[in-house]
């Protein structure tokens, strides 16, 4: 048994006992291999590394109260991965195989899968798809190659509904007007890191973007769904550029399974000052409670307006979603949704 200290994970990479890799060519699928060097031969060509062809996913298992081992909605990352890659022009692996590779992955890596009493902590799965074959020109890929890979994790922020303080970043976007932002590609997040360094610097957490073309409405934090809780409605953005993630997804419906109203609209930016709860929403995190949100028109400057959001614990009904989510991953409620997959062991 690998000897981990769960209480101390955090989301960082941790080297596990196998990935899993295949590749598409002339047609078809090549026989799964699972590895356990996690070092890639790849061409110095391929069309990831120039015209970042790539696309991946996130997701979880969870060793249950009951000792069963549960991933939570594949099916539904299976299918965000197969639009992403529709968009590149690249070949994804079916729903199965996605599945199926979910599983194995898990089955060969159990030794860090951790145990149900490690609140927080669980093996994350980051399933990868990149374009492999040599080019120059700028065009998909004909071959591409499907990589299943893990590693155990903590808390995203360091803490699990730790509230953070973010900041919106208002001549800074994450995606363009008609562009990738619909899609989980690599190059979306390279678009957030030049604010979301100068923003640490400045001692927050996250980024707030706004709707590219107008700067009128929210859009999505550089790593996860916005959603806000005013009276008895879940509140979250509609717009072409939001990746549409799978846990907001998940909470809308809960949210109404709870007797709650949910509205997925455009958001203006007004309406900051009229919410009772603010957070991010995500696979890495599920949730993490806003305590102040900074509108800064340039990072640089010293002009913001500042809202704050209840005293820096996570919200009575952000906090009831996220208990749900949770114990339905773990196996501590009745699954009423038919989201968890069980995989054998």
């Amino acid at each position: 048994m690998t000897k981990i200290d769960w209480s101390k994970l955090t989301f960082s990479y941790t080297k596990t006992n196998t990935i899993l890799s295949t590749s598409y060519r002339d047609g078809a699928w090549s026989p799964v291999e699972s590895l356990t060097d996690d070092t890639l031969r790849l061409t110095s060509f391929a069309g990831a590394l120039h015209y970042a062809i790539e696309c991946f996913e996130g997701l979880k298992a969870f060793r249950g109260k009951d000792g069963k081992v549960r991933l939570f909605r594949p099916e539904e990352n299976a299918r965000r991965l197969q639009r992403s890659a529709k968009y590149l022009g690249i070949e994804a692996p079916s729903t199965e195989m996605f599945v199926e590779m979910c599983k194995q992955a898990v089955r060969e890596n159990l030794d860090f899968l951790p145990p149900y009493e490690a609140t927080g902590a669980s093996l994350y799965l980051r399933p990868t798809l990149i374009g492999s074959n040599p080019q120059l020109g700028v065009q998909s890929s004909k071959e591409s190659t499907f990589l299943m890979l893990c590693s155990p994790v903590g808390a995203y922020t360091g803490g699990a509904l730790e509230a953070i303080d973010c900041v919106i970043a208002r001549n800074y976007d994450r995606a363009a007007p008609n562009g990738s932002g619909a899609f989980k590609v690599g190059g979306n997040y390279a678009c957030s890191l030049c604010s979301l360094n100068i923003a640490h610097e400045l001692g927050y957490k996250a980024v707030l973007y706004l709707d590219p073309a107008t700067k009128t409405t929210i859009d999505e934090f550089n790593s996860s769904n916005f959603f806000a809780i005013r009276g008895n409605s879940y509140i979250t953005p509609k717009s072409d550029s939001i990746l549409p993630s799978i846990t907001n997804m998940s909470l809308e419906t809960v949210a109404a399974h709870l007797g709650m109203e949910v509205e997925r609209r455009p958001v203006p930016v007004e309406e900051l000052a009229t919410f009772d709860e603010v957070g991010e929403c995500g696979t890495a995190v599920v949730i993490t409670p806003v305590h102040k949100l900074v509108d800064k028109p340039f990072l640089e400057s010293e002009e913001e307006t500042v809202y704050t959001y209840g005293d820096g614990m996570c919200g009575p009904k952000s906090l009831r979603l996220y208990n749900y989510i949770t114990q339905l991953q773990r196996g501590e409620i009745e699954d009423i949704f038919g989201w968890n997959v069980e995989v054998e062991i």
